[in-house]
């Protein structure tokens, strides 16, 4: 905070220099000791630190998981983590990347426009190498990628933007698509050279390879989402994701699985003689079953009711008479109170 000098004290400073008591130099130099900040107009800062630091923690969680999946895919050695976030013009990240690599634009539904994941030329020529059936060793290579080869790294990119989505899903539910994969950088011109972008910088090595992914993120794209990179919302998202959306995701998927129900009348023991001797028509009579009693109807292969047996129309159905966990409960109850007499 610059300090203001009341009237008095500046009655008594014009007095000393008017009587030579103070050297105007000496003045100069204690007006050349305020703390300026240099501010570049041509260059705006557009994320605050808070912002900054917020990406940082949504794409180590991302590094985690590309780190898991490509380990899987590539049955190597892979380790990804955060380098850096920074924010710079989208000129300067094309000038700092080299030509030729593996350029992939990303639509970013449901937000507008588009970002670029970079992949070192090292790291792709390593990753293709290792699906090829090599060693994955580091080759000194500076070409496009042939069609297969860029077939291949779509795949390869599809699998991280799997994880770019579950890294997001606490801020948004994202779903990055791939557009296309350049080779040139002039060629993925998604916003003007001086727009504002979030770099996010990945150290990538693959078995004893190194290099670096870059994901370039414009703020146009951020925009709308950039009051949900605070701190604030990212924990408290969190939390509430765990008890209230998630459950409901949860209860949503398990909504439309499938399970086997069948009703069971009752269980007894054959030999594999007896077994092959049965013909159409014989009886079988089950122990401890009369025809009158209710019919287990098991969940998968767990017991959960009580059932009849009946027909609806022209179908044979069953109708669930109670619970089994509530006769369970009864019969606790009752040994409780009998062991209380």
């Amino acid at each position: 905070m610059t300090e203001v000098l009341s009237q008095d004290e500046i009655d008594q400073l014009l007095t000393a220099i008017s009587s030579g008591d103070v050297e105007t130099e000496e003045v100069h130099q204690a007006t050349d000791q305020r703390k300026i900040k240099i501010y570049d107009f041509k260059r705006p800062d557009k994320f605050s630190k808070e912002q900054i630091r917020t990406v940082s923690i949504m794409h180590e969680t991302f590094a985690r998981l590309t780190t898991t999946s490509l380990s899987a895919q590539l049955r190597s050695l892979v380790q990804v983590h955060v380098a850096s976030v920074d924010q710079l013009t989208y000129e300067e990240f094309i000038r700092s990347i080299p030509n030729p690599t593996t350029l992939a634009v990303i639509n970013m539904d449901p937000l507008k426009g588009s970002s670029v994941l970079e992949i070192d030329p090292a790291i792709t020529f390593s990753i293709i190498d290792r699906l090829f059936g090599g060693k994955g060793e580091a080759v000194k290579v500076s070409r496009d990628l042939t069609d297969i080869e860029s077939s291949v790294m779509e795949g390869i990119v599809v699998r991280i933007l799997g994880n770019m989505r579950e890294a997001w899903s606490q801020v948004i539910d994202l779903r990055p698509r791939l557009g296309q994969i350049e080779t040139n950088p002039q060629f993925a011109q998604i916003v003007p050279p001086t727009e504002m972008v979030v770099l996010v910088t990945l150290e990538t090595k693959v078995g004893d390879v190194e290099g670096m992914m870059n994901l370039c993120i414009p703020y146009l794209t951020i925009e709308p989402i950039i009051s949900k990179l605070s701190a604030q919302y990212w924990y408290s998202s969190v939390r509430r994701g765990a008890t209230t959306e998630n459950l409901n995701i949860l209860r949503e998927r398990l909504a439309t699985v499938d399970v086997s129900v069948f009703a069971e009348i009752g269980s007894m023991d054959l030999t594999v003689r007896e077994v092959l001797a049965l013909t159409v028509g014989d009886i079988i009579r089950l122990p401890n079953v009369r025809a009158g009693d209710p019919m287990t109807l098991n969940v998968g292969s767990r017991p959960k009711f009580l059932c009849k047996p009946g027909v609806v129309g022209k179908k044979l159905a069953v109708q669930i008479i109670r619970k089994l966990e509530d006769i369970e409960e009864e019969e606790f109850e009752e040994l409780a109170s009998e062991g209380d007499e």
